[in-house]
């Protein structure tokens, strides 16, 4: 058996549990790197967005003119100025770009939870209120954010960061030990594939 179907065969997950231990293993490290340096993180955080910002708005400029005979050149053109001027605005000033995203993570918290809540609260499917609680933890870490900014956009990003790497990380390595522990193929399913 070869190809794409390897990786879906117990034989074939299995040989590959180790990729995922060490992807895990590698995410985990990093999250202590994020954690013990938050501040850094979430500079660095800020940084890489930046530098997207510059890179995707320069290729959309630079599609702009491959299709400038189309309608819509100009939105392309302004697009891409707009991509390549705020990720150099982040990128020459991380701090206050860390700043605004917590700001923007802040609202955003605000008002999914309050949509969760109302949702949940209107549909009252099974189990509703485990989202009503998910919408009130939510509205609270973005009030939280709120009240606590500016010195909350100095520290989010990296905890969140340093949060998501560990909790993925832990994820790949249960992946990894369950692809280990994958029951051995009968031989004669074996042969019929």
């Amino acid at each position: 058996m070869t190809g794409p179907l390897l990786y879906f065969s117990p034989e074939g997950l299995r040989r590959k549990w180790g990729w995922f231990l060490a992807l895990g293993i590698v995410l985990i490290g990093l999250s202590i790197v994020a954690l013990l340096t938050i501040p850094a993180a979430t500079l660095a955080a800020v940084l890489v967005f930046g530098w997207l910002l510059v890179i995707s708005g320069i290729v959309e400029a630079v599609h702009a003119f491959q299709v400038r005979s189309w309608g819509g050149f100009f939105l392309h053109l302004a697009a891409g100025a707009l991509g390549i001027l705020i990720g150099l605005m982040v990128v020459t000033n991380p701090l206050s770009g860390a700043l605004v995203s917590t700001l923007l993570f802040a609202s955003f918290f605000i008002v999914f939870g309050v949509f969760r809540i109302v949702a949940a609260m209107q549909m009252k499917y099974k189990s509703w209120g485990w989202a009503v609680f998910d919408g009130i933890v939510t509205v609270a870490l973005g009030i939280l954010l709120w009240m606590h900014w500016p010195w909350s956009g100095v520290w989010f990003l990296g905890l969140a960061l340093g949060i998501e790497f560990m909790l993925r990380g832990w994820s790949y390595i249960m992946l990894a030990i369950a692809m280990r522990n994958l029951p051995d193929v009968p031989v004669r399913m074996r042969e019929a594939a």
